[in-house]
């Protein structure tokens, strides 16, 4: 998506089973974890994210965000998003949507300038939130960092990063060869 200036990264449902990774393994995680590596959309331990949630994902994405928490994330958030997260108890940082033309920093500048490692963005049809999302998506894409636009997805990753699940030689991952893998060896 980088290649494609000004184009959104968002993908529609005909997109979504497209994929450029395949991850292979006994178990889900390991599968997650070596399909999420592949693809580059690893979400660093302890490192930043941002969080701008449609309102109809928030409570899907309660989940989420305590995992985030638990496993020592910086989270900023957008302002909506940021009270939600308020709301339970965890600490965030709100930034301000590119927009809404305030002083302060947005969330673009944040990925530009380094301050977050990964973004989660779901989308809503409401036209200036689309457009604010549409920056999120692209900057992110530009700085070549994580972007999810669902929170499934955004879990995985999060969960893939610290699980041990399927551990071999102390990796969350088996590592075999295919002829292994489908003579289930």
């Amino acid at each position: 998506m980088s290649k494609l200036a000004g184009v959104d990264t968002f993908l529609g449902p005909e997109m979504k089973s497209t994929g450029e990774v395949m991850g292979i393994d006994t178990t889900f995680d390991g599968a997650v974890t070596k399909a999420l590596l592949g693809s580059g959309l690893n979400i660093p331990e302890g490192e930043a994210v941002l969080l701008s949630i449609a309102d109809p994902d928030k409570a899907d994405a309660l989940g989420l965000v305590r995992t985030l928490d638990e496993a020592g994330h910086t989270i900023y958030a957008t302002g909506g998003t940021a009270e939600m997260i308020r709301a339970m108890g965890v600490d965030v940082i709100e930034v301000e949507k590119r927009l809404e033309g305030g002083s302060g920093r947005t969330v673009v500048d944040i990925i530009e300038d380094g301050t977050v490692s990964a973004v989660v963005n779901t989308v809503t049809g409401d036209r200036s939130t689309m457009q604010d999302g549409f920056h999120i998506r692209r900057s992110a894409v530009m700085q070549r960092i994580p972007c999810f636009t669902s929170i499934d997805t955004a879990r995985c990753a999060v969960e893939a990063e610290g699980t041990g699940a399927g551990v071999t030689a102390g990796q969350p991952y088996n590592i075999k060869t295919l002829a292994e893998y489908l003579d289930g060896e």
